[in-house]
């Protein structure tokens, strides 16, 4: 399976392998992004060779796909690599509020419905198309299954496997930022790829052996998401204010960051681009996605991205204590 969702993530890859554009923030994510923003975001995207982008209905009640799909239906479609996610579906808020309470600025007339059924599936992908304006998506995952994950795991899983072989979808997959269960599930060929946030990042190693392991193992791609730690890892210092996990980081988070920036200084290097390089040293890691809301973000995020990083610099880390050996000797092996 891994051959062949690497192959249809090949379009997008460049020499340092392929990094994505996540949609949440065009789905005006925690705080307000224009239409003209978007559509600049998206097409500096383009024009500086990004050819996979994720989103999800719940990016924004719709926007992010809107955003996403008004300008990837100007591109040749055999050009770029597109996943957006089934489990919520968007609907009327029966008690509409002026803003939505789940954080994306943008209005509350509409509301999520959780729903992992067949019938659900399939409609949630209808509309996610009807948003984009486009007639396909390459890979479709299950987003967030663990809040339901009886019904997600059995009836959604089953939908999705459906759709990929009447060829409605080239291959599917879970979104998730939890770890459990997905091992099961990767052992039992259920999926093509894992979309995991927030575990797997410079300072969280959680998915190393209950995910990667039996992902390589098995055959099974994973793109890892979450990347910059939502926010501490995406400066060269931790900067006051940074989030942790959408929140307040503690000090021993903290001191950790800053002591892993010190190494990298140590090598010439900032501490967004080890962040960036770190989880594709792993055999099973086929991707990263990082969400951007701006040109500007797109072109830093791509310096970071080009940047050469020294084998040194994971060594000391290593020795350092603060990255383990496996996520850099698996690959070398």
């Amino acid at each position: 399976m891994t051959a062949q969702v690497v192959e249809l993530l090949k379009r997008a890859g460049s020499r340092n392998g392929v990094l994505g554009l996540g949609g949440s923030p065009l789905g005006n994510l925690a705080r307000p992004v224009t239409d003209d923003e978007a559509a600049e975001t998206m097409r500096r995207a383009w024009d500086r060779g990004i050819r996979y982008f994720d989103t999800a209905p719940h990016y924004g009640l719709g926007l992010s796909e809107r955003r996403m799909g008004a300008e990837l239906r100007r591109r040749p479609r055999d050009e770029f690599v597109l996943s957006t996610k089934v489990g919520r579906l968007i609907v009327p808020n029966p008690r509409p509020r002026e803003w939505d309470d789940d954080g994306f600025a943008v209005p509350g007339d509409l509301t999520r419905q959780w729903d992992f059924s067949a019938a659900g599936v399939e409609r949630s992908l209808r509309e996610s198309l009807e948003r984009l304006g486009l007639e396909s998506v390459d890979i479709l995952y299950l987003h967030d299954p663990d809040q339901a994950w009886e019904g997600a795991a059995g009836e959604g899983l089953a939908a999705l496997a459906r759709l990929k072989a009447d060829g409605v979808v080239k291959a599917i997959g879970i979104g998730t930022n939890s770890t459990a269960g997905l091992a099961r599930v990767i052992e039992d060929g259920l999926v093509d790829v894992i979309m995991l946030a927030n575990r797997y990042s410079l300072l969280d190693h959680t998915a190393l052996d209950s995910v990667l392991a039996p992902a390589h193992r098995f055959g099974v791609a994973v793109v890892a998401v979450g990347v910059f730690a939502t926010g501490l890892l995406s400066t060269a210092r931790p900067a006051p204010g940074s989030t942790y996990e959408y929140r307040a980081p503690g000090a021993d988070v903290i001191g950790r960051a800053e002591r892993i920036a010190t190494v990298c200084e140590g090598h010439g290097v900032e501490l967004p681009a080890a962040a960036l390089a770190f989880p594709l040293l792993h055999p099973a890691v086929s991707a990263i996605a990082v969400g951007m809301r701006s040109p500007h973000e797109v072109d830093e995020n791509l310096r970071r991205f080009e940047t050469d990083i020294p084998a040194g610099l994971w060594d000391d880390l290593i020795a350092e204590g603060l990255i383990p050996a496996g996520a850099v000797r698996a690959h070398e092996r």
